[in-house]
């Protein structure tokens, strides 16, 4: 069954794009990542154009994003105040990113940009992780248990100025790092349609030293405003979202997400890490590929009055 979709201007098999959905939430749901990172690639592999691919997913990734902030709410695993400052650095990133994607995308580099950031990204996370999880796995079988943070410990980021106490996190520490971390990741959601949640939650964790219990929510609760807020600035300034394209895959990563949280549920923790850095390094080869392989149409650039004269 076949669906026009209006801004990315071709049309589809909406069972196809409804898979895609249902099997990225399934992996959100499984391995507890907003799925951005994963869905936007495949988009491209299917043809949708990268700029909508990446407006169009930042729009999916607030619904998802909201969902699971309102669970941690209820829990109280929030930190409004560490939220607010990491917001306040990712509308200032989002802001400057969109600015980019349009002078990118106005001189035909957007597609070649998006593709290599991918690479880049795709292929250290997937690395460090796959890395970390099998050694991970390995001291489990040897019987070592791994070493954690001794209470109290402090990096060089705990020694800059303009510091701030957050009473959730029991953290007193700058605000810099904070306001930058968030400007990051609002510049890779307005730029590669990421939620960023997959920077945040370990720059969090192994940076700033935030409790873990506290890390997911928090990032969450910030992802929400950035990518919606990218989302309105991507949809006036460059008319690349696609509501029809959002719906669907909206609909499928929602029934998706509930089996994955269930089957994340069997397995171990460095299991998730390991399978997930080995998809992470999959996409990520299939887009190194497509970047160096001869394109199967060959098109010139010559003008047609160019043309007639050879």
């Amino acid at each position: 069954m076949s669906i026009y979709l209006p801004i990315a201007e071709i049309s589809v098999n909406i069972f196809i794009l409804f898979g895609m959905g249902a099997a990225v939430g399934f992996l959100s749901g499984m391995f507890g990542v907003g799925g951005g990172f994963l869905m936007t690639p495949l988009l491209i592999f299917y043809n949708i154009p990268p700029a909508v691919a990446v407006a169009t997913e930042a729009n999916q990734i607030v619904a998802s994003s909201f969902s699971g902030a309102l669970a941690h709410l209820r829990k109280g695993t929030v930190d409004v105040k560490l939220g607010i400052l990491l917001l306040a650095g990712g509308l200032v990133g989002s802001t400057v990113g969109v600015y980019i994607f349009s002078i990118l995308r106005s001189q035909g580099q957007l597609d070649l940009i998006i593709s290599i950031l991918y690479v880049v990204f795709l292929g250290s996370i997937g690395s460090l992780m796959t890395i970390e999880s099998l050694r991970a796995i390995q001291k489990a079988k040897a019987g070592n248990a791994p070493m954690g943070r001794k209470p109290g410990q402090h990096n060089w980021i705990h020694g800059l100025p303009f510091k701030v106490r957050l009473r959730k996190s029991k953290l007193y520490l700058s605000a810099i790092p904070v306001v930058v971390l968030g400007a990051l990741v609002g510049l890779l959601a307005a730029i590669m349609g990421v939620g960023g949640g997959f920077i945040m939650v370990p720059a969090m964790i192994y940076l700033l030293r935030v409790p873990t219990n506290i890390v997911i929510g928090t990032s969450l609760f910030q992802i929400i405003f950035v990518t919606a807020y990218t989302t309105i600035i991507q949809s006036t300034a460059n008319q690349t979202v696609d509501v029809v394209l959002a719906v669907i895959l909206m609909v499928g990563g929602v029934i998706g997400a509930q089996f994955g949280a269930a089957a994340g549920h069997k397995l171990k923790g460095e299991q998730l890490r390991a399978l997930l850095g080995l998809l992470v390094l999959a996409i990520c080869l299939r887009l190194a590929y497509d970047l160096v392989i001869t394109p199967d149409d060959l098109f010139s650039v010559l003008g047609a009055s160019d043309v007639g004269g050879h």
